[in-house]
């Protein structure tokens, strides 16, 4: 089982409408929603790919509820700790391209975290892989990523951590197998060094390997065994909203698989690259996957 931690999961609201006009009222064609944040894009993914997945996080309020509801919809087994606090939104107005608002999470009470910690013990019991995304909600400490990754560590259960600022920073003491930083959160993390060189630095402060999103250009890692680019033969148009947790999806998959790197980077990016074709995040063009992955170039630095 691969078990993937969500923090501050939301539910994703989507308004489609046919051009923004600043100042203006807007009639929305339609409305979508869809339990999101990145640990449940990443469960998403990986149950299409035929993975058992366990989702775990936090919920509460009515949109906690339809949180779980999307989540039994789609087939996708939940572990969600009912908080007090009230489930955040995240409301996207979409026409040609697309403007994403964010809500702050709920707060997160001491006792609520403790009961986090105890269910998330008992699901380390059977999974293989655990996933840690996205940001953390009020309430819980900056260091949450680096007690879960210990804890996993203590049950020989690898992560793939991928965070940003002092989470992902602090959470290099759990010792994660993989991190997976993007450009800008590279940069923000090792400021003033070449993508490479950051990368290495992160490798040297606690990860087991560093795989960093290089956008359009696909991805770049460094491991234990080798560094390597790895990138699409050519730029794939589309949504890359959920590209980075299509990423995600395919390193927790390749480690329960005993991939080699270069292989493993090979399938992280035709998920992704089929992930942008796809106009929500959690999803990908199973064909294109397929069909990405003999021209996906792999060079070793």
């Amino acid at each position: 089982m691969i078990l993937t931690v969500t923090l501050n999961a939301a539910v994703d609201v989507t308004y489609h409408v046919d051009e923004i006009r600043p100042h203006s009222s807007h009639r929305v064609r339609d409305v979508t929603l869809r339990a999101g944040g990145k640990g449940v894009n990443v469960a998403r993914v990986l149950h299409a790919l035929g993975h058992e997945v366990v989702a775990a996080g936090l919920a509460g309020g009515p949109d906690g509820d339809v949180l779980r509801a999307d989540l039994a919809r789609s087939g996708i087994t939940a572990s969600l700790v009912p908080i007090d606090g009230h489930t955040r939104r995240t409301l996207t107005v979409a026409d040609a391209d697309a403007t994403v608002f964010n809500e702050p999470g709920p707060l997160v009470t001491p006792d609520e975290w403790r009961s986090f910690l105890t269910v998330y013990e008992s699901l380390l019991e059977n999974a293989r892989v655990v996933v840690l995304s996205g940001s953390l909600p009020p309430g819980i400490p900056d260091d949450a990523y680096a007690e879960l990754g210990a804890r996993a560590s203590r049950a020989d259960v690898p992560t793939v951590l991928d965070a940003d600022g002092a989470p992902l920073l602090l959470g290099l003491a759990g010792r994660p197998a993989v991190i997976k930083p993007n450009a800008d959160e590279l940069a923000r993390l090792v400021p003033d060094a070449e993508p490479l060189e950051a990368a290495r630095t992160l490798r040297a402060a606690g990860a087991k390997a560093v795989v960093a999103s290089l956008g359009p250009e696909g991805l770049l890692a460094a491991t234990g065994s080798g560094d390597w680019r790895a990138g699409p033969a050519r730029r794939v148009a589309g949504n890359p909203t959920g590209a980075g947790d299509a990423a995600v999806a395919a390193l927790a998959a390749g480690l329960i698989a005993g991939q080699d790197w270069p292989e493993l980077l090979r399938h992280a990016v035709a998920l992704s690259a089929a992930a942008v074709l796809t106009p929500t995040a959690g999803g990908f063009d199973a064909d294109a996957y397929r069909r990405f992955l003999p021209d996906i170039r792999i060079e070793a630095r």
